[in-house]
């Protein structure tokens, strides 16, 4: 009997398009030999819609036929299975599913939202869990965590939009112990957006301005000296780890930019957005790049054993891709960050060691419902019941001192 894989993506992100370029790729190469593919779509308004013409990239051309033909669902567990019901009358059952594939970008879905609906429904589900998602997405975290761990990364510091609005002042004053070019992101957008590179002072202001735009949370950085970005992906659970060719991406900017990475001369859909369409078929995998990248067999190592170290201490699973800075002049490395769901899920960096998407492909599923398990294998509550008698004990009065 095949499996029954529901494929997740969109959602109320920047983000949003990306998703979907992403999720077409996989449900294009996952195996329909072994798998009952279930495309399901969340709208930037948070509905949840499934159906077979989710399947075909044209369809997002023009938004309103999604919330035409297709069906408007919820996900929940009914009676031993994760169904998706229609919302709209008669409410009929559409079809279940096995298992929740994630492929989702950015805030409100990567960022461990969408998983802690997962979990709390109890469906297992590809990918990181909430804690990894949560510190993956959330740059500030993510740094402040991997400098406990004494990983080698550039000088930062980050803050909070009130603190800045209130004394700006304060925070230029801490900004003043880094130098100049800076670079400054908004700490839990991906994609490139939100993020400047700032030369002066005025500059600074106004991107910071900008990032306030995405997020609450801003961080400022040092920008590397004679940058080369290096990116590897790592599979895997905290207890086993492999990863990726390493490659490098070629940049014209100060760093790859959201426009580098998909557009292109985007296509504009009803609704006023863009979706990527430099090459929608590919993706990420369209990026300029070299693979595998011109580097030492000292520099490769290093980032190898940075790469499985930054994996383990955030408790990712699944696939994830971790981007490295290094000056090309003294080859030291930086780790800059972890994506928890890249990009066209990384799978041209394993293509390249031999891995074909779809063996890629089955390997996360297979994680996926490893994890479940151990995760159900634990003690999550007891079967014991303080509140049996509560009424008959005096209620809240009758209860003092025994909840402590």
């Amino acid at each position: 009997m095949k499996i029954k894989v529901g494929v997740i993506f969109g959602g109320e992100s920047v983000e949003h398009e990306v998703s979907i370029i992403s999720a077409i790729q996989a449900i294009n190469k996952l195996d329909q030999g072994k798998y009952d593919i279930v495309p399901i779509y969340i709208t930037k308004d948070r509905e949840w819609y499934t159906g077979d013409m989710l399947n075909d990239i044209e369809i997002y051309e023009d938004l309103s036929l999604i919330k035409k033909y297709g069906k408007n669902v919820v996900l929940y567990f009914n009676k031993g299975s994760y169904v998706l019901q229609n919302k709209k009358f008669p409410h009929n059952i559409i079809t279940d599913i096995d298992i929740a594939f994630p492929i989702v970008h950015g805030t409100n879905v990567e960022d461990g939202v969408l998983q802690g609906y997962l979990q709390t429904i109890g469906i297992p589900y590809v990918g990181s869990d909430v804690y990894a998602s949560v510190v993956g997405q959330d740059k500030a975290f993510m740094k402040d965590i991997f400098a406990q761990e004494n990983l080698p990364m550039t000088k930062y510091i980050w803050f909070y939009d009130c603190d800045y609005k209130n004394d700006s002042q304060s925070i230029l004053e801490k900004i003043k112990k880094l130098k100049y070019p800076l670079i400054v992101k908004p700490s839990s957008t991906g994609s490139s957006v939100g993020i400047k590179v700032a030369d002066n002072l005025e500059e600074l202001n106004d991107a910071i301005d900008d990032a306030m735009q995405y997020d609450n949370k801003i961080i400022v950085e040092e920008v590397v000296a004679n940058l080369k970005e290096l990116n590897i992906s790592v599979v895997g659970n905290y207890e086993h780890q492999k990863v990726s060719e390493i490659e490098e991406v070629i940049s014209k900017s100060k760093f790859l930019t959201y426009d580098e990475k998909y557009i292109g001369g985007g296509k504009k859909l009803k609704g006023g957005y863009k979706i990527p369409m430099k090459n929608p078929s590919k993706g990420m995998a369209s990026t300029n790049r070299k693979l595998p990248a011109d580097i030492s067999e000292k520099i490769r190592k290093e980032i190898e054993d940075i790469a499985i170290k930054a994996f383990r201490r955030l408790g990712s699973a699944g696939v994830c891709r971790i981007d490295f800075l290094v000056d090309d002049k003294t080859k030291k490395v930086y780790i800059n960050e972890i994506n928890s769901i890249p990009g066209s899920l990384s799978y041209y960096l394993w293509e390249a060691k031999g891995i074909k998407y779809s063996d890629l492909l089955d390997e996360l599923i297979s994680i996926g419902v490893k994890d479940y398990k151990k995760r159900i294998s634990k003690t999550h509550s007891f079967n014991t019941n303080i509140l049996r008698g509560f009424s008959k004990n005096g209620g809240i009065k009758g209860m003092k001192g025994k909840l402590r």
